[in-house]
């Protein structure tokens, strides 16, 4: 993917940045006082806000990067290790608030769902350590399998537990997992065209975001449009690796 720079937009100021030092009383940015060098108590704001970013799905990386570095530096509790409790506490949580910003943010995958997560949207848990989850407890995971995939996904799990089966009884067969490894290359390959699909929406979403910032309305309906497009690709794609690393085991144990 191409990270294209913010230079069209910036984001909102935070409420906090009209606030005042608690130490030497001067207007502050949000995370420290520019004037005394201050650590300020955390300020709760999204992950975009954190980073002074608009809510889009197209970032610099490379900047969000640099940002990152520079706030460490300010941030981190050894530089404060002088300070007061209070501080040391607040330069804690704002180093920790920052690390885990910065790790959703620089994941174009990870940004789309903690965007979405903001936008009300909750997606279905698709992760390994949920279906690991689902097995131990017997609890039945959330999981949508789309349309057009039902037929090949019914066939490729009916090969899967013939490949187990037979490598159960210490047998092999060629043919089966030449099919299977087949399958799993037409799944990586949809897997990549789904990202493609994913990127095209990212576009649209800046560009709705794009004319609110211009002053230009944009209605709830084409939001939640966006959304509905965005999240029945993130959870096709996810599903569709959860099937890449489910033939991988079967293939390689």
């Amino acid at each position: 993917m191409t990270n294209s720079p913010l230079t069209a937009i910036t984001a909102k100021p935070a409420p906090e940045q009209t606030q005042s030092c608690w130490s030497c009383g001067t207007m502050r940015a949000v995370h420290f006082c520019e004037a005394c060098g201050k650590v300020q108590p955390p300020a709760t704001v999204d992950y975009f806000t954190f980073f002074g970013l608009p809510r889009k799905l197209s970032l610099d990386v490379a900047a969000l990067e640099k940002d990152f570095y520079d706030l460490s530096r300010k941030l981190h509790p050894d530089l404060n290790a002088g300070a007061g409790s209070q501080e040391q506490e607040w330069s804690l949580q704002q180093s920790s608030l920052l690390n885990d910003a910065y790790r959703t943010l620089k994941d174009p995958i990870k940004r789309t769902q903690y965007l979405l997560q903001l936008e009300g949207v909750e997606l279905e848990e698709q992760s390994k350590s949920a279906t690991e989850k689902a097995r131990s407890t017997g609890e039945v995971k959330k999981q949508i399998v789309p349309p057009d995939l039902l037929e090949e996904v019914f066939e490729l799990n009916m090969q899967l537990e013939e490949l187990r089966v037979h490598k159960k009884m210490g047998e092999d067969d060629p043919a089966l997992i030449e099919e299977i490894g087949r399958q799993k290359l037409e799944l990586e390959e949809k897997h990549e065209t789904l990202l493609h699909q994913l990127e095209v929406r990212w576009r649209m979403w800046d560009g709705m975001i794009q004319r609110e910032y211009n002053g230009q309305p944009v209605s709830e309906e084409e939001r939640r449009q966006e959304r509905d497009k965005m999240v029945d690709l993130l959870n096709r794609r996810n599903y569709i690796r959860n099937l890449v690393r489910d033939v991988s085991e079967a293939l390689e144990n």
